[in-house]
């Protein structure tokens, strides 16, 4: 095995691994931790893949922006930093039909993989993802793209105005 085969198994196995942490944890503060390295084993199969445009944006958005404010929402609701995540009652019967359906689905997506003839198509050859992206959002898509920005300072000044007024 190659040193990339090594490298996508370890992202692999961290986006895999941290999410389901994500999912099975009853503390908050650790289901945010974990998200972070979820979010960093993503971020590393974006490199795998040679979007580096996509990497940086997982980096920049999603952990320094999402994530950031996700944790300090926990930290700074008191209430809530020390309460374990209870869904009600669970029942064994609720707990078994949900874990049936989930190897149920395991095993046709397995069923699915396994009998797809895959087509592999070579690698292109792409050296700056985030130039072409950079490019073509400034020159061939800038009214989309200054839409888009109109559009999220609306947002932006609605959620303040609805925020001020409680």
């Amino acid at each position: 095995m190659d040193l990339t085969t090594l490298a996508f198994f370890f992202f692999a196995a961290l986006t895999l691994g941290f999410g389901a942490v994500v999912v099975l944890s009853r503390n908050i503060m650790h289901a945010a931790f974990s998200l972070l390295f979820t979010f960093f084993g993503v971020a590393g199969l974006y490199v795998l893949l040679h979007a580096d445009f996509l990497a940086i944006t997982q980096i920049m958005i999603y952990i320094g922006g999402i994530l950031v404010l996700i944790i300090f929402g926990v930290m700074l609701t008191t209430r809530i930093t020390g309460v374990d995540v209870k869904s009600g009652r669970t029942g064994k019967l609720q707990l078994g039909l949900t874990a049936a359906l989930s190897v149920a689905l395991a095993a046709v997506l397995v069923k699915i993989f396994l009998s797809t003839l895959w087509h592999i198509a070579p690698a292109a050859d792409v050296d700056a993802t985030a130039e072409l992206i950079g490019n073509a959002l400034l020159t061939k898509y800038l009214i989309a793209f200054e839409a888009a920005s109109i559009l999220l300072l609306v947002a932006i000044v609605g959620a303040a105005f609805i925020a001020r007024k409680k």
